[in-house]
């Protein structure tokens, strides 16, 4: 096939698949079995990489993720995403629907009911017909670019041949009941934490900076806006029509109502049968469909006026609680969970509930025996509402806060200023997979190579019991793990001993002491140059550091009071890793002693590597733009930052004229 014959049968093959996509995730009514769409992309994705110049933005081979972000970049928001304004009764329902037509000075509405989707908010832009920069609802005014995972979504057209000019689409990413329960089956069986709830999943989901792993997650979507002032629409009603021609997924239970008791019916027939839904909707979203009396009616500071969500009652039922089980999170908080006796709740079998704390506990005076009343908070979360006193037997026994972990049997605390217990032993079990995954992060030791599952397989088979045991790895415990042969096994031990040389900070920062981040860490590393100088500091020496005040020192002196730490570092420093450095030559004598810096927006050069050059010469840095910053180093789609740093006066340096800058030095 010559490269004219590749181009033809290319474009070809994605208007073919982009068809069979529209007919099985829009229409649902697919022509073709798995298999030969399977071909089909494969044919395509074959051809494309026989030819690379014929890959374009809107190919469906771009759905199947590519290499993984350094971070996710910050967009700011055309027109604002603001929430909605809550109610919760027919009253508050008739009493928007007044509000509005006193504004309206008497003219009469008629509304859209849309149900409330309980995902992820999203904004599509589409220039030329091509889907350019997906990005999340964020604070409202500023999102995060995440163009690349929802490009994985293949009920979201990456192509719109109707439209040449820029529009914008708005919507809710998803996961179904179905696909979140599968999602968590298969995390169990890799023995990974599960999910809290749907929403949780697709957001953690949206947030995966490698989107071939997003690709794998069972995302769904539905588009409810349409930004287009070109296209004549004057009714929101319209929009949503005009939106399923143009092949978005659009939620086909909105209903026109031409008053606000149509408006009360449909949030009343919704709120029954919601539970017959494959997808978590906690209300309904009721909306002003004029264009022109949605532009007069305008906004509050917060929400529209035109527009109000309306939350479904929580769904209740009584049962009895059979036990309080203790469970230990990766970051040692000790969550109390009831254990019930099995309830039909909202279409689904609760057995268990969260108890959240031992002063909730307390509060609702909840002991086990208890017959207790229960819900599902936001239609996800089961939680004890309260006790039916009037049932007890006087058999119920109080419950009791134990002196040590449930799973190590190591020591608890409790913090002054908080409500949980924690474990303080980072090796407990329970505990352990989250530290190691800190430890050989990018920001910390980044060993590559060594991610979430391969340090699953590593502690199930207690070949890790703590971070200082990774170096002490062998080809041979690698090669038999599942999904390992003997050349990945040398590139993660090779990257192992290279990350025997990160600087001081980084290692601190990989301790994953509590309360001490990445800037705390170089603080610590500047001001001490070693581990052992650090883990003999008082506190009040510690206190006396900038950035570093009572809550964190303590938690540091509590850090290197532990034998099991003292002994870990000990072998660390055995192993060869790095725990001290030279001191440097007076700051006061480097070129830019004093000043400090903020890097914000995509660079050529990692931001880690900008920030350590300009460390060198004596500079600090900060993640926040201050009256007090010298420079602000700007890349693409820089921005907040950059924004506020103009508001400031402070002097802001494009990627060119930062290196020119250094180069002058």
């Amino acid at each position: 096939m010559n490269r004219k014959q590749a181009e033809i049968r290319a474009g070809r093959l994605r208007r073919e698949i982009e068809r069979h996509n529209r007919l099985y995730y829009i229409e649902n009514q697919p022509e073709i079995s798995d298999y030969e769409y399977d071909q089909l992309l494969e044919e395509l994705m074959e051809i494309e990489k026989a030819f690379p110049d014929l890959v374009t933005p809107d190919s469906p081979s771009q759905r199947v993720g590519g290499a993984p972000l350094q971070g996710f970049q910050t967009v700011r928001h055309s027109i604002p995403m603001l929430s909605l304004g809550n109610t919760y009764s027919q009253e508050e329902l008739r009493e928007f629907a007044a509000r509005t037509e006193r504004f309206l000075k008497g003219e009469p509405s008629q509304f859209v009911a849309e149900l409330k989707i309980d995902g992820v908010a999203i904004s599509l832009r589409y220039e030329n017909g091509i889907l350019v920069q997906g990005a999340t609802r964020g604070d409202g005014t500023t999102g995060d670019d995440v163009t690349a995972n929802l490009r994985t979504i293949r009920s979201i057209p990456l192509r719109i041949p109707e439209i040449r000019r820029a529009i914008e689409a708005r919507g809710e990413v998803y996961m179904t009941r179905s696909g979140f329960e599968r999602v968590n089956r298969e995390r169990l069986a890799e023995e990974e934490e599960p999910f809290a709830n749907p929403r949780n999943a697709a957001a953690g989901s949206l947030k995966l900076l490698d989107s071939k792993l997003t690709v794998r997650r069972p995302l769904e979507v539905f588009i409810y806006d349409l930004a287009d002032k070109e296209s004549g629409l004057t009714l929101h009603h319209q929009k949503l029509g005009r939106l399923s021609e143009l092949g978005f997924r659009v939620n086909p239970y909105h209903r026109l109502c031409r008053g606000i008791d149509e408006v009360i019916g449909y949030c009343d027939e919704w709120a029954d049968k919601r539970g017959t839904l494959d997808y978590d909707t906690d209300g309904v979203v009721i909306k002003v469909d004029a264009v022109s009396q949605q532009e007069r009616l305008g906004f509050t500071a917060k929400s529209p006026r035109w527009a109000i969500s309306y939350k479904f009652p929580a769904i209740q039922a009584t049962t009895v609680l059979q036990e309080i089980r203790l469970q230990v999170g990766r970051t040692g908080a000790i969550t109390p969970v009831a254990v019930l006796k099995p309830v039909t709740l909202s279409g689904s079998t609760v057995s268990r509930a969260t108890l959240h704390n031992e002063d909730e506990i307390r509060r609702k005076d909840i002991r086990v025996g208890d017959t207790v009343l229960i819900e599902k908070g936001g239609e996800i979360i089961p939680k004890v509402v309260k006790v039916v006193t009037g049932r007890r037997t006087g058999k119920e026994s109080p419950f009791r806060m134990p002196s040590a972990c449930p799973v190590c049997g190591g020591k608890i605390e409790r913090p002054e200023d908080e409500a949980a217990w924690r474990c303080v032993n980072p090796f407990c079990p329970a505990q352990l997979q989250r530290t190691l995954e800190h430890f050989v992060s990018r920001g910390a030791m980044d060993i590559e190579g060594m991610g979430e599952a391969l340090i699953g397989q590593l502690v199930a088979k207690k070949m890790i019991r703590d971070y200082a045991d990774i170096f002490s790895l062998t080809k041979e415990q690698l090669v038999s793990l599942e999904r390992m042969g003997e050349k990945s096994s040398e590139n993660i031990l090779n990257s192992i001993e290279r990350s025997k040389n990160r600087p001081l900070s980084r290692v601190i920062f990989a301790l994953g002491i509590r309360h001490v981040g990445s800037k705390t860490a170089e603080t610590l590393a500047e001001t001490f140059h070693s581990l052992d100088d650090l883990s003999q500091a008082s506190l009040e020496e510690l206190e006396g550091i900038e950035e570093v005040g009572p809550v964190v020192a303590a938690s540091i002196r509590g850090f290197f009071d532990s034998a099991k730490n003292r002994e870990v570092m000990r072998r660390l420093k055995d192993a060869g890793v790095r725990t001290q450095e030279k001191r440097p030559a007076s700051r006061r004598e480097l070129p830019l002693s004093g000043k400090r810096f903020v890097f914000t927006g995509a660079l050529s050069l990692p931001r880690a590597e900008a920030e350590e050059k300009v460390k060198a010469l004596g500079a600090a840095t900060s993640s926040s733009v201050s009256k007090n910053t010298d420079y602000v180093v700007y890349g693409e789609s820089p921005g907040s930052k950059y924004q506020k740093a103009q508001e400031l006066g402070v002097k802001c340096l494009d990627e060119k004229e930062f290196m020119d800058l250094l180069r002058d030095l």
